[in-house]
């Protein structure tokens, strides 16, 4: 919990936030949760949408990321490249915004230069460990995690007798045209070489 100080018509008054992801009322009513300790925090609630549920505030939240952790490491973040902020918009955050704060800061950690270099290899293994842990997922997101193994499998080659499109059975435009639909984009192999 964060301590914070609210002051009101000249008088202090002490405060504490507590955040959870959990429904505390439902767990009261099944007595998995203490009701006291319930009424003790539920003093102002705000629900807030989860992450995924709101896009829109990603690239704010990747701007104002990247600008502190680049300040706090002396560094100067100028660019956040188109791709990359399309991925992170289009990925679920199942680890809400700790998850997008700790991928920021290690982008900015793993930057040289002025634009970031976001490692989005683990956004895709990370839904690659979750596909593997047999949860329930949609047709797209299932075919969206094959065609991810086969273009790594190939190592990006769309085209050819080896490539993707023929390991898919289709033809290279169709695999381009999957790929746009699904949101899959190449990743920037010369950043890891910097």
């Amino acid at each position: 919990m964060e301590q914070i100080q609210l002051e009101s018509a000249g008088c202090r008054l002490g405060s504490e936030i507590a955040a959870t992801n959990r429904e505390l009322r439902k767990m009261v009513e099944q007595q998995k949760f203490r009701e006291d300790l319930f009424y003790r925090l539920n003093v102002f609630p705000i629900d807030v949408p989860a992450l995924r549920e709101r896009p829109q505030d990603i690239p704010l939240l990747v701007n104002h990321f990247a600008q502190r952790f680049a300040r706090r490491m002396n560094r100067t973040i100028e660019t956040i490249p188109a791709e990359t902020m399309a991925a992170l918009t289009r990925y679920p955050w199942p680890g809400n915004i700790r998850e997008l704060q700790n991928l920021i800061e290690r982008a900015v950690i793993l930057s040289h230069g002025p634009v970031l270099q976001v490692p989005l290899q683990d956004l895709d293994n990370s839904i690659a460990s979750r596909r593997d842990n047999g949860k329930d997922q949609t047709l797209e997101a299932a075919e969206r995690a094959h065609i991810l193994t086969i273009l790594k499998d190939t190592r990006w080659v769309l085209a050819g007798p080896r490539g993707a499109a023929a390991r898919l059975g289709m033809n290279r435009s169709t695999l381009q045209f999957r790929l746009k639909k699904l949101g899959i984009v190449r990743p920037d192999f010369s950043a890891s070489f910097n």
